[in-house]
């Protein structure tokens, strides 16, 4: 008969400073890896007439529509609830849609000035 040898203290798990370091080794090992895997910028200009469709309903009346609508709703939302806070969830999301095409075009588009 093959008998089982049974450990009274089973392995320590994983200690709070070993997992953070094993999260920041992966985290170093995509981004050393992730300049070579990305194409960002070098062509697309397939999607241009995609993102102008999609801007101009964000910044023209579809989006300030959207935008109408996400107020609505949190002033619906704050009222049952008896808070504020859905109002201004519902201001925060329809400036947010309402901004979010200039948002992108001005860090998309940034540059670093050269000292």
């Amino acid at each position: 008969m093959f008998s089982a040898v049974i450990n009274p203290r089973p392995a320590p798990p994983i200690g709070r400073h070993q997992g953070r370091m094993l999260i920041l080794l992966l985290a170093l090992t995509v981004v050393l890896l992730a300049p070579s895997l990305t194409w960002a910028g070098t062509s697309g200009s397939e999607f241009t007439p995609l993102y102008t469709t999609l801007t101009g309903w964000m910044t023209g009346y579809l989006g300030r529509v959207i935008a109408a609508i996400f107020i609505i709703v949190g002033l619906v939302a704050g009222v049952t609830k008896g808070s504020v806070m859905g109002f201004v969830m519902g201001i925060a999301a329809g400036t947010g849609l309402f901004l979010a095409p200039s948002v992108i075009d001005a860090t998309v588009s940034a540059t670093l000035p050269l000292l």
